[in-house]
């Protein structure tokens, strides 16, 4: 029997603003570097801490709100999967990185924030467009 799953929940802040591109087909595509810190207890009992930064990609409208609201500090938490991409440098060199293409992500924090801590309330890809109370007619209900 053979079993197979490629899935990462990773939770981290932004090591610098996000970078927005596009494809010549007009796909965008967002990249962001994401640091994720792990602490943990050594064998002699020391507590330890090491910091991983992962490349994040994300794609299409999810992209363009990542580049939008996002930027160094910003705390996020992003669900998805591991690629390995390859390519050959200059000089003739295989290189090879392994990233993670982000099915989902959800801020943590105020939007354009760098990182303040806590705050957005878990929104997911940017603000709610809902309108905030004092905007609303008073016979209208917001849901």
């Amino acid at each position: 029997m053979s079993v197979s799953v490629n899935s990462v929940f990773l939770g981290g802040n932004l090591t610098r603003d996000p970078e927005l591109r596009y494809t010549p087909n007009g796909a965008a595509v967002c990249n962001f570097d994401l640091a994720v810190n792990r602490r943990y207890a050594a064998s002699d009992g020391s507590q330890k801490e090491e910091t991983l930064f992962i490349r994040i990609s994300s794609f299409g409208r999810q992209a363009e709100t990542c580049h939008q609201y996002l930027s160094k500090g910003s705390p996020v938490l992003v669900e998805g999967w591991l690629h390995q991409g390859t390519w050959e440098t200059e000089s003739g060199e295989k290189r090879s990185r392994i990233e993670a293409r982000a099915r989902r992500v959800q801020f943590l924090g105020p939007p354009g924030g760098g990182g303040g801590g806590g705050g957005g309330g878990g929104r997911s890809q940017g603000p709610s467009d809902e309108a905030e109370e004092s905007e609303l007619p008073e016979d209208d209900v917001p849901f």
